[in-house]
């Protein structure tokens, strides 16, 4: 029996005939309903002619995540008075549970997206509602996209509703061609903030990690609110180990404490959101999946950690995961109107109100943030590589693109030239992994089997527990025997795979036992085929080199070799190091199949691998492959070696006796980068030169050359040439004389090269007719130091550079002491002379010092030399 005085009660009732006029007008339409008014149960159940008058339809309704998908179906289905399966099904990865009479199929956007993929018209579908969009999940974005080009291209009577939280919704609108906005007003109560920062400081998030102090406030914080306040408590943590780590902390709270999160078995997420039996009081601690996707009813209080987990990669690196990171202001208004849904109630902010302010506005889209490649192969089988055509809320980065096709090009999913996706691609596509497992699975299975195959995947699609270690083997033994909630879902999931590899076509299905590897030359260059590495026939291989096996086609960049003790170097370039006693600790080669890296550590550490030997990691590795002759510059010298590696792995290197002259001469500029241009032949005469020719680049610029290191590098062609050809090793770059080198970049083509020793002389005549050389080290002020006997009758200081750069002149004394320093000599004759005479006339009577030096002859000569 439908539940009417239930329905009844949803606030989005009184938004339905605006929706439903926008779908009937132009078939698309944006609602934006706060939690809790029903817009994911009853509008749904309308828009499918199960209540109401609406014409019967089929409608798809997608959410975000699985448990969000379940609940919805469920909460659909009790509205009914029916059993899920019935009016109402639900479809997500590794599950369905849909009857014949099915009108309302609730689906992930995972799932929804492998079904456009298969059926881009969605024969048999008349309404599709985009739950949540507002999340920016990249599934939801993509699906968004596709239905789009569907609307556009096939089907233009497929009707669409993009489904909103909040009421930032004009982006959606625009990008489903101007849709309406319609909008339903939830039932809200008023909420108290209360601010209640830690005591003391704790370290911000770092890639996954909490500071354990902050979970420990935020426990106490749960204990505060149970006492303050009265009603359930819900508690946002950002993931499964934060959520753990706080129920221990509240194993004696006077309360029931219940965990909601993506893995939580379906007894406990059904526990949650049938509400409080018999008036215990409850304390739920949830992800971000409560926010909008769920309802947890009889909450009055919300206690909010400020963290949340988005998807971060680093693509220099190859290591990509989730990361903790800030709530977003978004995100902390919707925890805290899940206080106010019942009634009146408050939320504990676990940060400084002074810190609300600087948190950004909204969660990144996962688009902007996120490891593209599933996304890249998405686009590619639905025929647009670069995705330029799609309608996109925000273009993917271009970086991140590139990256994305490195990989999908690496595995064979597309065409090198043109991006398009091969038939290898579509097959991986259609597994409803990421391309990089897909490839492990499809590409192991012939060699070890598929069902090993396929439970070696499924370890690596979700990270077994920290307690399984770090030998994927030995997590793989771990879940075959666990009767926790992880080896269910493992056990779930791995049979899921092994039934999509064994149903794609052209996948082979062979004996489960897996053959060991054969002792093959290691020399030679690596086949593309992975099943090469394995011997036809051969006794059965042990968990160990199975597991790695799969790991490396997963990860092949990560494919590492020992370097030290406990240290690895991949072949996608970062180290990795193991923890002290692991049993991956010694083996020559691993396979890295997760890995961080630990605040102020330059290295990444190894959370879980597996053993593999050489011949396994050129197999896996084989894209990344290179044999050539190397000139390169070490300890202050040419090396020259023939090498073969495996990316940054060095696996054969030998002397190279006579290299190219054209990678010598690379391997020349190369030292000449490290250890700069002294490498040359530099006389007093070429220093002099290049600091001539620096001084006249900074004051009159062009045609007088750049002398800086950078710059001579830059234009190393047109002066160290032909001498750098010709030249063989260090020894050969110190006979090269840097002065006639330099004296190429002279302006000789406009004549101007010969003004140099007027406009920079090496050498200015004084009044006593003596030649004082200028000294440009510093280029700013060139200083001519002469005795001061020798300016006499001279009233203005020597100008050089067109006259436009007056010189400093140090004025010695006879001895060839500092006796004053002056950038004008008139002054220092008006007002500096008569100090210098007074105190030096008594040191050296010998020498003229008269009272008008500017009408005195100048001399170099002492008094008694002068009479002469």
């Amino acid at each position: 029996m439908i539940r009417t005085d239930e329905l009844q009660r949803l606030p989005v009732r009184a938004a339905l005939p605006a929706l439903r006029g926008a779908l009937d007008d132009g078939g698309v339409a944006v609602l934006c309903a706060p939690p809790g008014t029903g817009k994911t149960t009853l509008v749904p159940l309308v828009l499918a002619g199960l209540v109401g008058d609406a014409p019967v339809r089929r409608v798809v309704v997608a959410e975000p995540r699985r448990i969000a998908a379940r609940a919805a179906a469920r909460r659909m289905a009790w509205l009914l008075g029916e059993k899920v399966g019935g009016s109402v099904g639900y479809t997500v990865r590794g599950e369905r549970v849909v009857g014949r009479h099915t009108r309302v199929e609730v689906v992930t956007t995972g799932v929804l997206l492998q079904r456009l993929q298969r059926d881009q018209e969605l024969a048999g579908v008349d309404l599709v509602v985009i739950d949540e969009c507002h999340e920016r999940h990249l599934d939801a974005d993509t699906v968004a996209a596709f239905l789009v080009d569907v609307r556009a291209a096939l089907r233009p009577e497929l009707r669409l509703v993009a489904a909103s939280a909040t009421t930032d919704a004009q982006g959606w609108a625009r990008l489903l061609g101007d849709a309406p906005v319609v909008e339903a007003e939830g039932v809200s109560h008023p909420v108290d903030v209360v601010w209640a920062p830690p005591a003391r400081p704790v370290r911000p998030p770092h890639g996954m990690r909490v500071d354990p102090a902050l979970l420990t406030h935020v426990a106490a914080t749960v204990r505060r609110a149970l006492a303050e306040r009265d009603g359930d408590v819900l508690c946002f943590l950002p993931g499964v180990g934060e959520i753990a780590r706080v129920a221990g902390q509240l194993g004696d709270a006077p309360a029931e404490v219940l965990q909601v999160h993506g893995r939580a078995p379906a007894a406990v997420q059904d526990a949650v959101l049938a509400g409080s039996a018999g008036g215990a009081r409850r304390v739920v601690l949830a992800t971000s999946v409560a926010e909008s996707s769920l309802t947890v009813p009889g909450v009055r209080v919300v206690v909010d950690s400020g963290l949340a987990r988005e998807p971060r990669v680093d693509h220099a690196r190859g290591l990509s995961a989730l990361a903790t990171v800030r709530a977003s202001q978004a995100a902390g208004r919707q925890r805290a109107g899940r206080a106010g849904r019942e009634a009146p109630g408050a939320v504990y902010r676990c940060w400084a109100e002074a810190e609300d302010g600087r948190l950004p506005r909204f969660p990144s889209p996962e688009i902007k943030v996120a490891d593209l490649t599933a996304f890249a192969l998405q686009a590619a089988c639905w025929g647009d590589p670069d995705a330029s055509g799609l309608a996109l809320l925000d273009a993917p980065p271009g970086g991140a693109m590139a990256a994305a096709r490195d990989v999908l090009t690496a595995i064979g999913a597309v065409d090198a030239g043109t991006g398009r996706v091969t038939e290898r691609g579509t097959r991986l596509a259609r597994v409803g992994l990421h391309p990089r497992l897909a490839r492990a699975l499809l590409d192991a299975a012939p060699a070890v089997g598929t069902r090993r195959a396929a439970e070696v995947v499924a370890l690596l699609s979700e990270e077994p527990p920290r307690e399984y270690g770090d030998d994927l083997a030995a997590a793989w033994r771990g879940a075959r025997r666990g009767g926790d909630g992880y080896a269910a879902r493992w056990r779930t999931e791995a049979r899921r795979l092994a039934a999509a590899a064994e149903a794609l076509p052209g996948t082979p299905n062979p004996a489960v036992t897996a053959p060991a590897p054969p002792a093959r030359d290691l020399s030679r260059t690596p086949t593309h085929d992975p099943a090469a590495a394995w011997e036809k026939g051969a006794a059965g291989a042990g968990d160990e080199r199975v597991a790695g096996f799969v790991a490396a086609l997963a990860f092949p960049e990560r494919v590492a070799r020992r370097v030290g003790d406990g240290t690895y170097l991949m072949v996608g370039g970062p180290r990795g190091e193991i923890r002290t006693g692991s049993a991956l600790n010694g083996t020559e080669w691993i396979s890295v199949a997760v890995a961080d890296r630990p605040v102020g550590s330059g290295h990444a550490r190894v959370l879980l691998g597996g053993h593999i030997d050489e011949d396994v990691a050129r197999s896996a590795a084989a894209p990344l492959y290179s044999e050539g002759d190397e000139v390169g510059w070490g300890d202050g010298d040419l090396v020259a070696r023939h090498v073969e590696r495996l990316g940054a792995v060095e696996l054969a290197v030998r002397p190279l006796k006579k290299p190219a002259p054209g990678l010598v001469r690379e391997g020349l500029l190369a030292g000449l980068e490290e250890e700069g241009t002294g490498l040359l032949n530099w006389s007093r005469g070429a220093r002099e030169l290049r600091q001539r020719l620096d001084f006249l680049h900074r004051h009159l610029g062009a045609p007088w050359p750049d002398v800086s290191e950078n710059a001579l590098h830059a234009r190393v062609d047109e002066w160290l040439e032909p001498e750098l050809s010709k030249a063989r090793r260090r020894s050969d770059l110190g006979r090269i004389d840097a002065g006639q080198a330099l004296g190429r970049l002279l302006p000789w083509a406009t004549g101007e090269a010969t003004r140099l020793d007027a406009l920079a002389p090496e050498r200015v005549e004084v009044p006593s007719g003596s030649r004082i050389r200028i000294d440009y080290a510093d280029p700013e002020q060139p200083v001519l130091a002469v005795k001061l006997q020798e300016m006499f009758g001279l009233a203005e200081t020597p100008r050089i550079a067109d006259g436009s750069v007056p010189v400093v002149v140090h004025l010695l004394s006879p001895a060839g002491r500092p006796a004053a320093v002056t950038a004008d000599l008139a002054s220092f004759w008006r007002d500096g002379y008569r100090a210098v005479r007074a105190e030096l006339r008594g040191r050296y009577p010998k020498h003229p010092w008269p009272e008008d030096p500017v009408g005195a002859e100048a001399t170099r000569f002492t008094k008694a030399r002068l009479r002469r």
